[in-house]
C-alpha cells in the first residue's frame, strides 16, 4: 500500500471522527444548522476520498458522480462558511448588548448610590444639625447665669464638644454629598476638595485647571469627583508620595482629568488583586463609557488618564442626582401655586 493510500485512509478516519464529534454538538448548542452542514460536508468528504481509494485501486469511478460529490461539497463547506460568518456576527451583537446592559446596570448603581448618599447627608444635615444647634444655644444661655469655677469649666467643654460635633457633621455631610460640587460645578467641587484636605495633610497637592466655572452632566460631575477624591486618598495612604498633581481640562469634546504622584510606585497586577479601589475607580469610568489608564512602577509613582466624551456642550446639572427629595418638594410647590 502507497503512502498517498495510507493518508487518504488517516484522513476518512480522522473526518469520520469529526463527525462524530460535530453529532454531538448538534444537541449541545443552539447553532445546530451549522454543526448540521459541517457534518454533511464531513460525510461528502469521505465519500470523496473513497472514491480516490477506489481510483487508486484501480477500479472505475464515475467521472459524473466524483463531480456532483466535489460540487455538493464546495455547496456544504459555503454554506459553513456562511453560518459561520452569521455565528461570529450574532456573538458580537451579543456581547456588545451585553457590553450596554452592564454599563447600565452600572450607571443605575451609582446612581441609586449617589441618590442614597445625598438622603443620608441631607437626614444628618436637618436632623441632628438643628439638635446640635439647639443644644449649643442652651449652653449659650447657662453662661449668662452665675456658676462656680467648676461648674464653668464643665460648660465650657461641653460647649466645646458640642462644637466639635457640629463641625463633624458639616464634614461627614459634605462628603457624602459635596454641596460646593451641586452648587458651583466640578472645578471649585475639586479644589474645595483639595483645600480641606491641605489642613491635615503634609503632601502638597497642586491643582490646574482650565474648566472655570463650566457646568457638565451632574453624572459625570459626581462621578469624575468620586474618582479624583479616590486617587488622592489613595495617594495619601499608601503611596508614601511628597507630591500630587491633579489636572481637569476638556479637549477635542473630551473631559481630561491627568492625575500623578511621587509615591513608592507599585505593580499595577498585584495592586488591583489586593484592592486599593482600582477596581471602583475602573467601573465608574466605564459607567461614563469613558477611558482609563493607570501605569506605576515601584518606586516610580503612579499615573492616571482618564478621558470622558462630554461633546463640547455645557449641561446645567441635573441636581436630582444629588437632592432629588429637594426637588421633589420644590415641584409640589410649583404645582400648588399653579393650582
Amino acid at each position: 500500500m502507497r503512502a498517498v493510500e495510507i493518508l487518504m485512509i488517516v484522513s476518512i478516519l480522522m473526518q469520520v471522527g469529526a463527525m462524530i464529534i460535530a453529532l454531538f454538538l448538534v444537541n449541545k448548542t443552539k447553532y445546530m444548522a451549522l454543526w448540521i452542514c459541517c457534518i454533511i460536508s464531513l460525510a461528502l468528504l469521505c465519500f470523496e476520498r473513497y472514491f480516490q481509494l477506489q481510483e487508486f485501486a484501480g477500479n472505475e469511478v464515475s467521472d459524473i458522480v466524483v463531480a456532483w460529490v466535489g460540487i455538493v461539497v464546495s455547496l456544504s463547506f459555503s454554506i459553513c462558511v456562511l453560518c459561520a460568518r452569521f455565528l461570529v456576527d450574532h456573538v458580537d451583537y451579543v456581547t456588545r448588548q451585553q457590553r450596554v446592559l452592564e454599563n447600565r446596570l452600572l450607571t443605575a448603581v451609582l446612581r441609586t448610590e449617589e441618590r442614597q448618599r445625598a438622603s443620608f447627608s441631607r437626614e444628618l444635615h436637618d436632623g441632628l444639625g438643628p439638635l446640635l444647634s439647639s443644644a449649643k444655644m442652651s449652653l449659650s444661655a447657662l453662661q449668662r447665669v452665675e456658676l462656680s469655677d467648676k461648674d464653668r469649666a464643665m460648660l465650657q467643654n461641653s460647649t466645646a464638644v458640642i462644637d466639635e460635633a457640629i463641625r463633624s457633621l458639616r464634614e461627614i455631610s459634605n462628603n457624602l454629598s459635596p454641596h460646593i460640587l451641586n452648587n458651583f460645578g466640578l472645578s471649585r467641587g475639586v479644589k474645595n476638595f483639595i483645600d480641606r484636605l491641605a489642613t491635615v495633610h503634609e503632601a502638597p497637592i497642586r491643582y490646574h485647571t482650565t474648566l472655570g466655572d463650566k457646568r457638565y452632566d451632574s453624572n459625570i460631575e459626581v462621578i469624575i469627583y468620586r474618582v479624583v477624591c479616590e486617587l488622592i486618598n489613595n495617594s495619601l495612604k499608601h503611596a508614601q508620595c511628597t507630591e500630587i498633581v491633579v489636572s481637569l481640562k476638556e479637549e477635542s469634546g473630551n473631559l481630561i482629568l491627568d492625575y500623578r504622584d511621587n509615591g513608592v510606585g507599585f505593580v499595577l497586577r498585584d495592586v488591583e488583586d489586593r484592592g486599593m479601589g482600582l477596581s471602583n475607580i475602573r467601573s465608574r469610568v466605564s459607567s461614563l463609557r469613558g477611558k482609563i489608564s493607570i501605569n506605576s512602577r515601584v518606586g516610580e509613582g503612579m499615573s492616571v488618564k482618564v478621558s470622558v466624551a462630554v461633546n463640547g456642550a455645557e449641561i446645567m446639572p441635573d441636581t436630582a442626582l444629588l437632592e432629588p427629595t429637594k426637588n421633589k418638594k420644590r415641584n409640589r410647590r410649583n404645582g400648588r401655586k399653579n393650582n
